[in-house]
């Protein structure tokens, strides 16, 4: 038995600020989206490199203001990236931690957090 990698769900109340967020800042591109009709809640899964993450507007997927930790290999690219493009509503630091890692928390526009890290050598 062998269990695999995990694909979190992130509570989004709004699809105009989700792909302002998740693919104009962080990056992400859209891998595929699903709605049960016309006028129906936004169900779609956006990824970056190894990172896969679904997007739910329904209501029961997910609560907000969970949080999820994504591994990289360059904290301080990645943050250069975010802070070039200028983002009014978020910028981002690195900070030290007492576990060894170097971490950057973002919040998304619903309360959700996620937390990029990478591991000290």
């Amino acid at each position: 038995m062998t269990l695999s990698t995990t694909t979190p769900i992130l509570r989004s109340f709004d699809e105009t600020k989700a792909r302002e967020f998740y693919v104009g800042f962080l990056g992400f591109q859209v891998d595929w989206e699903h709605r049960f009709g016309d006028d129906f809640p936004l169900y779609m899964q956006v990824s970056r490199d190894a990172c896969i993450l679904h997007v739910s507007e329904h209501h029961g997927d997910a609560t907000p203001g969970s949080t999820v930790r994504i591994a990289t290999d360059d904290i301080d690219a990645f943050q250069q990236e975010l802070i070039a493009k200028n983002y009014r509503h978020s910028r981002p630091d690195v900070e030290e931690t007492p576990w060894n890692t170097r971490e950057m928390a973002i919040a998304d526009p619903f309360g959700n957090g996620l937390i990029f890290y990478q591991r000290n050598e």
